[in-house]
């Protein structure tokens, strides 16, 4: 199953390919955009090599990365989202999001996760999603919040203490039904 593409009434949502390496590169060098999440961010031809790996990886099907851009502007890259297998390995299934420093504080990342929760549950039937974020990261943990994803443990990851915040498909039609 190939990746679909979505569109709000703010964004379009494509699979992200090769022609989106340079936005993607681009926005990771700003460090309050990295900040809390831990990558090769500083070595370039490691950054390079570990984005290409990413747009490149069969992460299973219906799962991936989409590009995210401004309907009013669709050549503006805002940034993307992903659904892939937790560390591009599973077993759970991990929902995230990355934004340029622009894109920030207008609901953007709310708005393009909604659309690809709900193909995780209703295309893919996943019984559940996890989302890992870094506890100071504030703004990440405001859109789980309001994707309806709740905070059940914390974890470790690359030596780093992360909260995984969660939601079922239960949940989610729940939430989706009272909408």
């Amino acid at each position: 199953m190939a990746l679909p593409s979505f569109e709000t009434e703010r964004l379009l949502l494509f699979p992200r390919t090769m022609a989106d390496l340079r936005d993607c590169i681009t926005m990771d060098r700003d460090p309050d955009v990295t900040r809390f999440i831990p990558g090769p961010w500083h070595d370039m031809d490691a950054h390079r090599t570990f984005v290409e790996g990413r747009i490149k990886a069969n992460f299973g099907d219906g799962l991936g990365y989409w590009s995210v851009r401004a309907r009013e502007n669709p050549e503006q890259f805002l940034g993307w989202i992903l659904l892939i297998p937790v560390d591009a390995t599973g077993p759970d299934i991990e929902i995230g999001w990355r934004f340029n420093r622009v894109a920030w504080g207008k609901g953007y990342a709310t708005e393009a996760a909604t659309p690809v929760l709900a193909h995780a549950f209703q295309t893919l039937g996943l019984d559940r999603v996890i989302a890992d974020i870094a506890p100071g990261n504030a703004a990440s943990i405001r859109v789980a919040e309001k994707l309806g994803l709740s905070q059940p443990r914390h974890i470790t990851y690359h030596d780093e203490a992360f909260a995984s915040y969660s939601i079922t498909r239960a949940a989610f039609e729940a939430d989706t039904a009272r909408q």
